[in-house]
């Protein structure tokens, strides 16, 4: 998914990536989620978790008020679950408020907005299929 603003190539968390060639899931290693947890005053911290030629999924770590979006992508259906802490979430007009173990849809075409919305770091797993596309 690309930032609403920014129409370079980025991913739904609004950081350059490159595409990474593509593996079947039988290849892939298992990871340990917790590796990829690492909080940042400065800015949210965000890594891709997996990549393939037909999904991408990546997570996102925000402290404090730290949010990211608004995100879309025309072409990828996403899911957003919270592993820890809550978020505010904006998809278009409609705003939810999730928990530990809530997810959400956000449909292909759709702006995301999330935000951190507790005194806790929230640490959230967004999915997409297929991976979004880097435009130029």
């Amino acid at each position: 998914l690309e930032d609403a603003d920014d129409r370079a190539a980025v991913s739904l968390a609004g950081v350059a990536r490159t595409p990474q060639a593509a593996a079947t899931l039988g290849a892939m290693k298992p990871r340990d989620i917790r590796d990829l947890v690492h909080f940042s005053e400065e800015e949210p911290h965000h890594e891709t978790l997996f990549e393939s030629e037909h999904l991408w999924s990546e997570v996102i770590c925000l402290a404090g008020s730290q949010g990211l979006g608004p995100m879309t992508d025309a072409a990828s259906d996403a899911v957003l679950a919270v592993l820890s802490g809550e978020v505010a979430t904006q998809v278009d007009k409609t705003r939810s408020r999730l928990k530990q173990w809530d997810s959400l849809l956000v449909p292909a075409g759709s702006e995301l907005t999330l935000k951190n919305a507790s005194p806790d770091p929230a640490v959230v797993l967004l999915v997409a299929a297929p991976p979004p596309t880097p435009t130029v």
